[in-house]
């Protein structure tokens, strides 16, 4: 660890690798036992993370976001990158702050960014501030020309500015019918027009005043640009401006589409005092993804043409086809739908070069196992002759990962983009129409890459050493890669203005988010907050040890945090509870603050009262690789079981723990696998409790399960052998099923529908627990603490840990 002297207690006490740990230590400090009332109390007492965070203009402080305590404000607050203490950042300042995911001009003297919904510029030479916009409306989006000119977006319209000039409109999208089209075949109109001359001489006469005036308009730089009419049938769903604004890709999807039928969930604690309902999702295969259409706009002429994607290399297969033939549907008729959008819409999907010649975009088939990165350079006047180029095509059996797919352009003009096409996501550089060549490659990962001031070095976050070890790493157009920082838990960063240094938000198992500072070329790292109250901090915790388990059926080794006394009593075999996080794909073994802080407390008491507690990255968590994510493939829930099989009997061998008074828990996915473990291994875990658990997958959302199970019509085996429901008459130990009535993720009704279950199979030893105010994440102290009451309840009265550790 490589931390200035202002963060040398932190380093001394809380950020000790436990990849080194030999057993599983507590960190140093107050020795009082945690309390259940503690660990699900209000997390203030904790102190609140670092959330979002960013660099000052000069470069000289950083500017983030705290948690007001005991409210849901956040203030944002900067301190200087020397060090020191941090100051508030007061009403009069605010509106000279500057913002998170500035984008830089072609010689990085000015940078953009969004701040409260409007676009300001900030000049890097002298700190002026020039505010852009200041609408109700939510700009987005800006991007510089190569010569100065900004684009942003607002809505479905665009704008630009430059300096001097100020704002103007820059294109006019509507999804509206063109007033000047010729309107379609009718017999009494044509008869008209040919036999009363004055109505066709009015026509021509008004046809030709409108041609005038577009021409006047397409000629005269003071008015606003030709409008582009798409049609009244369509719906835009994403626009992309060129930074010269010359041309506009758009993206739009059938107007009426089916949408499926939505869920009404009800409420019953109100404000109102009335029973409440809210519309929720719908459910897998009931709203399948419409197919998108791609267009090239001509802002000028306010001409439009469509791009073909018949030519996407595999569009025309059906991956799914023994499938569809097996339940007796239709053959697809013709190509795959296509989607044009990245990691779920969430970031954008199409990028210009900064000289506006091409575009890159990204297209996903709907049943996402094909992804195409293609460009696209249109020639003025030839708005018609464009077509897509692709440049790199990504298949998987499975389903195309939602994360791994940043892609853009460097200054000169090369295509850059993250693929997992090894198995591993790696970091790829097109050069001119070269293919894509790999920068990155071994059996880790690389995300969230940025490309640095100087235009040839990328920063990204990587896992080279270990999992669930995240640090920055650099690499060079030769491909040599360098580990930036030696933090071990670095959760995000951002280069400073030059380019010089890099601020790095990072964790550790009992440090929530905070910021340090980097040279971009390595070294030391200079810690610059500490939010932690003195209450936590003075806290003895025990240091999770990462553990590797031997997998039965040789995937690889199943990582895990173990949790366990520091010193065992020689003979004693220990009481076993093992959790499951939730999300499927997420990743809890590694060295940052997890999600589960509230689970890692309980944990700890747990071992205090006589347990021992693993924590695994079961097949399907992130952090491990395509074939990892993939395995649970058409099976949910039986790789992953047998993961924790192969770590039950584990701890058997390797910590004194007593297998046959065995405990398992967990919410979401967790909850599920805890099903899952219950109801096909009946005997083997004593008792478990399935929080906001998933019964039938059936009910679930069409983006997240259809990738994993395809969908209950297409492949009703998978659904059969996946659905905890399936097995419930398995059950014959002891469950609790707590579920939030709010949950509008995975509903209330996927716990109801199992206890109506578990009644027709009169089963016993089971137990419901609800809560009227929470939805999928608990927020009430309260809830929490009922919640984990019950499961200690649980687990202290089947697995009978020894009472003389209570």
């Amino acid at each position: 660890m490589r931390l200035t002297s202002i963060a040398l207690a932190l380093a001394l006490g809380f950020l000790t690798s436990a990849a080194t740990a030999a057993t599983a230590q507590p960190v140093a400090g107050n020795a009082t036992p945690i309390t259940l009332e503690q660990a699900m109390a209000d997390p203030d007492w904790i102190g609140p993370p670092v959330e979002q965070a960013w660099w000052a203009w000069d470069g000289r402080s950083v500017q983030y976001n705290l948690k007001r305590d005991g409210e849901l404000i956040r203030d944002t607050w900067q301190v200087a990158i020397s060090g020191g203490t941090p100051t508030l950042v007061d009403e009069s300042s605010r509106a000279q702050l500057d913002a998170a995911d500035p984008v830089f001009d072609a010689r990085r003297t000015r940078a953009a960014f969004v701040r409260n919904g409007d676009i300001f510029v900030r000049d890097l030479r002298s700190g002026a501030l020039t505010q852009v916009t200041r609408s109700e409306e939510a700009e987005s989006r800006p991007q510089w020309s190569h010569d100065g000119n900004l684009v942003f977006r607002a809505g479905n319209d665009w704008y630009q500015w430059r300096a001097g000039q100020g704002t103007s409109q820059a294109a006019v999208l509507k999804a509206e019918k063109d007033p000047a089209a010729e309107p379609k075949d009718d017999d009494l109109r044509d008869r008209q027009l040919r036999l009363i001359q004055t109505l066709a001489d009015d026509r021509a006469k008004r046809e030709a005043a409108r041609e005038q005036n577009l021409a006047w308009q397409a000629a005269d730089p003071t008015r606003a640009p030709i409008a582009t009419y798409m049609g009244d049938d369509l719906r835009i769903v994403d626009t992309a401006l060129s930074p010269d604004a010359r041309w506009l890709l758009v993206v739009t999807e059938p107007k009426n589409a089916e949408n499926g039928q939505a869920g009404k969930m009800p409420k019953y604690v109100t404000e109102s005092g009335y029973e409440e309902f809210e519309e929720a999702r719908t459910r897998v295969g009931r709203k399948a993804p419409q197919g998108q259409r791609l267009w090239l706009v001509d802002v000028a002429g306010g001409t439009r043409s469509e791009l073909s994607l018949k030519g996407l290399p595999g569009i025309g297969k059906d991956p799914l086809a023994d499938l569809r033939a097996k339940a007796k549907l239709k053959p697809l008729d013709g190509n795959r739908d296509v989607r044009v959008e990245s990691e779920g819409g969430r970031r954008p999907a199409i990028h210009w070069r900064d000289d506006g010649s091409t575009a890159a975009v990204l297209l996903r088939a709907v049943d996402n196992k094909d992804r195409w990165i293609a460009t696209v350079t249109p020639t003025r006047g030839r708005v018609e002759s464009a077509a897509l180029s692709v440049r790199h095509h990504l298949h998987d059996d499975a389903w195309i990962n939602w994360g791994f797919n940043d892609f853009g352009w460097t200054p000169d003009g090369a295509l850059w983009l993250l693929s997992e096409q090894s198995g591993y996501s790696h970091l790829y550089l097109a050069d001119g129409n070269a293919a894509p060549r790999a920068l990155t490659s071994g059996r880790w990962e690389v995300s969230s890459p940025v490309l640095g001031a100087d235009g040839t070095t990328f920063y990204f976050t990587c896992n080279r050493q270990r999992p669930g070890d995240y640090e920055v790493c650099a690499v060079d157009r030769s491909g040599n890669v360098r580990e930036i920082t030696a933090l071990d838990g670095v959760e995000n960063f951002a280069l400073s203005p030059d380019g010089g240094k890099v601020l790095v938000r990072y964790s550790a198992s009992y440090l929530p988010p905070q910021l340090a500072v980097v040279d971009a070329g390595g070294g030391e790292a200079t810690a610059l907050t500490d939010t932690r109250t003195p209450e936590f901090k003075a806290r003895q915790w025990i240091q999770p040890e990462m553990v590797q388990i031997p997998s039965s059926d040789g995937a690889g080794p199943i990582w895990g945090k173990y949790y366990g006394p520091a010193t065992m009593e020689p003979g004693r075999r220990y009481p076993v509870v093992m959790f499951v996080h939730g999300a499927g794909y997420l990743q809890n073994v590694h060295d940052r603050y997890p999600v589960y802080f509230r689970e890692q407390m309980f944990h700890n008491l747990l071992v205090q009262r006589g347990y021992v507690v693993l924590d695994l990255d079961y097949r399907g968590s992130e952090g491990y690789g395509r074939n990892w994510r993939t395995a649970i493939y058409r099976r949910m829930g039986t790789p992953e079981l047998q993961d924790y099989l192969d770590g039950l009997a584990w701890l058997g061998a390797n910590k004194q723990a007593d297998v046959d008074r065995a405990g398992i828990y967990g919410g979401s996915y967790g909850g599920f696998m805890t099903f899952m473990a219950l109801f096909k291994k009946p005997g083997v875990f004593k008792a478990g409790a399935a929080l906001r658990p998933v019964t039938d997958w059936s009910q679930y959302n069409h983006e997240y399960t259809s990738n994993i199970l395809n969908t209950p019509e297409l492949d009703p085996e998978a659904y059969l052998a996946s659905s905890p429901i399936e097995f419930a008459d398995g059950l014959q130990d002891h469950l609790l099923i707590a579920h939030g009535m709010m949950d509008n993720n995975v509903f209330y009704k996927d716990s109801v529908m199992l206890a109506q279950r578990l009644i027709e199979l009169r089963k016993d030893k089971w137990e419901l627990a609800s809560y009227p105010l929470e939805r999928h994440g608990f927020v009430h102290a309260d809830s929490w603490y009922d919640e984990y009451r019950r499961i200690l309840e649980l687990f202290e009265d089947t697995l009978r840990a020894p009472s003389a550790v209570r």
